[in-house]
């Protein structure tokens, strides 16, 4: 069970065109008292919001009118590709569940569905995707397996990163694990010994 601390764990954004519907989960999830919410009722105002901050939680209609949910997943998926999703429809069949999970979403919910169902369906998430944790901590493990995937993209052991960086392998280490966070001066050494550029590194961890 997650525990709250008094501030909100997760900001939802939730996209449903049916206004009442998409009224009765906001009210709920702002009752819930630890989530911020902000609710859209089209794609476009949809994906502004996200430009403008991206929520740590999307609950997504699949059925609305011209622009369906399948094609509004498929542009998240590609712009924030570690974004949770959690899919609601009220036509659910056991074809569009197994596409859905083939992109990847972290849930699936069919209406109806009982305020019970959402609330343990956004705690799995929150834990998850470690939501509950303080932010510092969360930037520090997010940012530390996004150095580690790239280092394992390029096949070279902690020993051959320290030799391009002019860190220590136990230095290393540390970061990838996520118990320390990298100073500025060795976050650019990692950067500059992957080619990247310090902003797309810190873009894909979607913090």
């Amino acid at each position: 069970m997650v525990e709250t601390t008094g501030q909100a764990l997760a900001d939802i954004a939730v996209l449903d065109d049916d206004l009442d519907f998409r009224t009765y989960l906001e009210d709920f999830l702002k009752d819930e008292g630890t989530y911020t919410v902000r609710a859209f009722g089209n794609a476009d105002e949809f994906f502004a919001g996200c430009e403008e901050r991206v929520p740590d939680i999307v609950l997504l209609d699949m059925k609305m009118g011209e622009v369906t949910g399948d094609k509004v997943l498929e542009q998240l998926l590609v712009r924030w590709p570690g974004l949770c999703v959690i899919v609601i429809t009220g036509y659910p069949s056991l074809e569009d569940m197994r596409t859905t999970f083939k992109l990847k979403v972290f849930d699936y919910l069919s209406k109806p569905f009982s305020l019970a169902q959402l609330r343990q369906v956004l705690n799995n998430a929150v834990e998850a995707y470690g939501l509950s944790q303080a932010a510092q901590d969360r930037l520090r493990e997010r940012l530390g397996h996004a150095i580690k995937l790239l280092r394992v993209a390029r096949a070279w052991s902690l020993k051959e990163l320290a030799a391009h960086t002019r860190l220590s392998v136990s230095q290393i280490s540390a970061i990838e694990r996520g118990t320390n966070l990298p100073s500025i001066e060795s976050f650019l050494a990692i950067c500059r010994a992957f080619d990247k550029k310090p902003s797309d590194v810190l873009a894909s961890i979607d913090f």
